[in-house]
């Protein structure tokens, strides 16, 4: 786990390669339905998918390494890059049925400056100093959008307005995330039914709940945890490991060379074939 950084461990674009030389075809369409299963180890990846899942940002990084809008549709700024304008998704909704509110969003935004709405569905941001790249900054999952400020954790009450709403969770041990009926993504993202993270310490037993079965995904350190698979895939490669998938996953085809890697989207990218 220590040889790739956490976010390019979940990084779909990344981990796309993983294709090439096995059963599942790149060339296959996104599936919908089954529970996609992560086993992990002991750190902050379970929080870090499952934030990808429950919540969204203005702005996302997608697979092929282009940035695009995610609850914002579009922004602009002035010639310095020192203010900000971004105009907001109509008609989302937070998994307790609030709808987004410009004041959801300019909270997260006065981390960064000073915010203020200018109208239902538009927000201003004032940098103290000039930043061309904050559409960019933004896509992190540090600057997710919660309802009236609140807190991402603990995790069994998480309010966002992702792909997947929380059914049970417990911080440093497991999430089920259930699909959303009617996000506004549906066709474009969200393919499994459910998503299931599970903290499992021992990486031999991450990798017996992947050669048996019991997960899709698993994080592992090296290969020989695994005793020899034909059919699993590993990422980076079979060297110097630190995922194995099984057969049937899925995955984005194309890779963003020399871009930001999306971080934690795993959940809400990936299908099973």
């Amino acid at each position: 786990m220590t040889r790739i950084d956490r976010r390019a461990l979940f990084a779909s674009g990344a981990a796309a390669a993983l294709l090439a030389a096995t059963g599942a075809s790149l060339a296959d369409a996104p599936k919908s339905g089954g529970t996609l299963r992560l086993a992990v180890p002991r750190d902050d990846s379970l929080e870090q998918v499952a934030r990808g899942a429950v919540f969204d940002t203005l702005t996302e990084i997608a697979p092929d390494g282009t940035l695009r809008g995610e609850l914002a549709t579009g922004w602009q700024t002035d010639a310095e890059a020192r203010v900000w304008w971004f105009d907001l998704r109509r008609d989302v909704r937070f998994h307790d049925g609030a709808i987004l509110d410009v004041a959801d969003v300019v909270a997260v935004l006065n981390e960064l400056g000073r915010a203020e709405a200018l109208s239902p569905d538009t927000v201003q941001l004032e940098l103290a100093e000039a930043n061309p790249g904050l559409p960019f900054v933004l896509a992190d999952n540090r600057f997710v959008i919660t309802r009236k400020g609140q807190g991402v954790t603990p995790l069994h009450a998480a309010n966002g307005t992702g792909c997947f709403q929380v059914e049970r969770a417990k911080d440093g041990r497991h999430f089920l995330g259930r699909k959303v009926a009617g996000h506004y993504k549906t066709g474009s993202a969200g393919w499994a039914d459910a998503v299931e993270i599970i903290v499992i310490p021992d990486a031999r037993v991450r990798a017996e709940a992947l050669r048996d079965g019991y997960v899709d995904i698993a994080a592992l350190p090296a290969r020989d945890e695994l005793k020899v698979h034909r059919r699993l895939r590993f990422h980076p490669d079979e060297a110097d490991m630190a995922l194995a998938v099984a057969p049937n996953v899925g995955m984005p085809r194309q890779i963003g060379a020399g871009h930001p890697l999306d971080d934690g989207r795993i959940a809400e990218r990936w299908w099973l074939a």
